[in-house]
């Protein structure tokens, strides 16, 4: 059971976020049950929109002919049962699944979906910058996702856009979704515990925040298969709320007032001299 969240009232003119950080295991039910309890203590806390972690539905440390094995379609037992966690608690929810890549290569697809509180989709981001480091080779098992339009939705006039984890270290995919009208950006992942893996962690969430002038709800896995270090952070870099390495939910209102202030005293979307531009794959 996660710890109770106390009941927190609507602040006006805003939208609370909450960010679940748990540690997902090999059975999808026993995940979705987990992801049910949290999303809930989410919505007690006030959120319109609860953003769980890549992996959500089935994690291990390595990557395998496992993942192969347990990928479903976007139809499939964990995408219906998160739509209908979404509409039973009546909020947004976003979270990582294992897609069956359908395409005969014998890989998935690391696929964020988000859904609104009626539990219809509402987006769907498949990873593009796969985890070809620190001794890790997602690409072996993980088809890449194709360079598409951001994926955005809107909930109560705030624009939320998605990344997942490793696209971190890529500032140009989190500029693509703010440059197309997203002001607060989701990152649910598994970031792998290592050496410094924290600190930069912790850096890169909030220069995306700041040079992008976004907020930014980074969901990372608890311990032991995460780092954990789950955060909301300002259009500023302010650290809003943060988790250490446990299981948790955190919450935090995104103010667009707060945001329209952050944008005229720094203008840098408005400021930028340089297009981004899809490299040719290799």
């Amino acid at each position: 059971m996660p710890p109770e969240v106390p009941s927190r009232p609507a602040e006006p003119n805003t939208v609370r976020v909450a960010v679940i950080q748990f540690a997902p295991g090999v059975e999808p039910a026993e995940n979705l049950a987990a992801l049910r309890e949290h999303v809930g203590a989410a919505a007690r806390a006030g959120a319109r929109v609860a953003v769980a972690p890549e992996y959500s539905m089935y994690a291990v440390t390595r990557l395998d002919e496992r993942v192969v094995a347990v990928a479903e379609p976007l139809d499939g037992p964990f995408a219906t049962g998160l739509a209908r966690i979404a509409a039973d608690v009546g909020i947004h929810v976003v979270a990582g699944m294992v897609e069956a890549a359908g395409d005969g290569s014998g890989r998935i697809r690391n696929t964020l979906l988000a859904y609104d509180p009626a539990g219809n989709p509402v987006a769907r981001y498949r990873k593009v910058h796969l985890y070809d480091a620190f001794g890790h080779k997602e690409s072996d098992v993980v088809a890449a996702g194709e360079i598409e339009a951001p994926a955005l939705f809107t909930v109560d006039g705030v624009t939320f856009g998605m990344q997942t984890c490793f696209d971190l270290r890529f500032p140009e995919g989190f500029r693509r979704a703010a440059a197309a009208g997203a002001q607060v950006l989701l990152l649910p992942a598994q970031w792998i515990p290592g050496p410094d893996k924290v600190d930069q962690w912790t850096m890169l969430v909030r220069a995306r925040a700041i040079e992008n002038t976004v907020y930014v709800a980074a969901a990372d896995q608890a311990a032991p298969r995460g780092a954990g270090a789950s955060m909301i952070v300002d259009p500023a870099g302010r650290v809003l709320a943060e988790l250490g390495d446990a299981t948790g939910v955190i919450s935090a209102p995104i103010d667009p007032a707060l945001l329209s202030r952050v944008r005229a005293a720094n203008p840098s979307l408005a400021l930028r001299r340089f297009a981004i531009v899809e490299r040719a794959a290799e």
